[in-house]
């Protein structure tokens, strides 16, 4: 079984990506920031993550194509666009293969719903 790197904060997750996946974490972090300025940031099961006083909220994972931007309560979000993928009884995500693919109207509108008080 592989071992989960661990690091000690968003920002040396961040640094330790390859550099496409940093330009896009980076165009998520600062789009969060400006969405949902409450949540603070963490890495939890070698993830970046946005939480709140509940719990983690959203996170990041950087696969070698493309970095999820995801969503712990994702399967009860409203998704009008389809964009959510996944299977769990819980998590969702949106598969970003590049910064331009951030369809900031629609991640909002997913970041908004799950960052409400649960």
């Amino acid at each position: 079984m592989r071992k989960m790197k661990a690091y000690a904060t968003f920002d040396e997750y961040l640094e330790a990506q390859s550099p496409k996946n940093q330009e896009i974490i980076r165009a998520l972090r600062k789009f969060v920031r400006r969405i949902e300025p409450k949540l603070s940031e963490a890495v939890k099961w070698g993830n970046g993550c946005w939480i709140d006083s509940n719990g983690p909220v959203a996170y990041v994972y950087s696969d070698t194509a493309y970095v999820q931007f995801g969503f712990f309560n994702g399967s009860s979000l409203r998704d009008p666009k389809g964009l959510l993928e996944g299977k769990g009884q819980y998590v969702r995500h949106i598969k970003v293969h590049n910064r331009s693919a951030i369809d900031e109207q629609a991640f909002a509108a997913l970041l908004r719903q799950t960052a409400r008080p649960r």
